[in-house]
């Protein structure tokens, strides 16, 4: 059975947009934070900047974020990169038992 939709008032979708315009935070963040479909508040933050409404972000600012988000990805491959090894190397392992 599908789910069903669920309707925000516009102050809770103006509140959404406002945390990704004022805090920096990804829509993607934001959704997860609010536990919302990522159109609810994308939409919203694309007119907002169409319009001009945001605070454009600060050069440094950016360059900031996108460092530290850079650094959690490679923490994050580097993570799946050492379970994958482990993993491959105990089936490995096993196999060579079984022969």
């Amino acid at each position: 059975m599908a789910e069903k939709r669920r309707k925000f008032d516009a102050e809770f979708r103006e509140g959404a947009v406002r945390i990704v315009t004022e805090t920096g935070k990804p829509v993607a963040q934001v959704v997860q934070d609010l536990g919302v479909n990522e159109t609810t508040p994308a939409s919203g933050v694309s007119r907002a900047r169409r319009a001009g409404r945001t605070a454009p972000e600060d050069k440094d600012a950016l360059i900031a974020r996108l460092l530290e988000g850079n650094k959690q990805l490679k923490k994050d491959v580097k993570e799946l990169r050492t379970g994958f090894v482990g993993e491959f190397r105990e089936r490995l392992s096993l196999s060579g038992q079984n022969a």
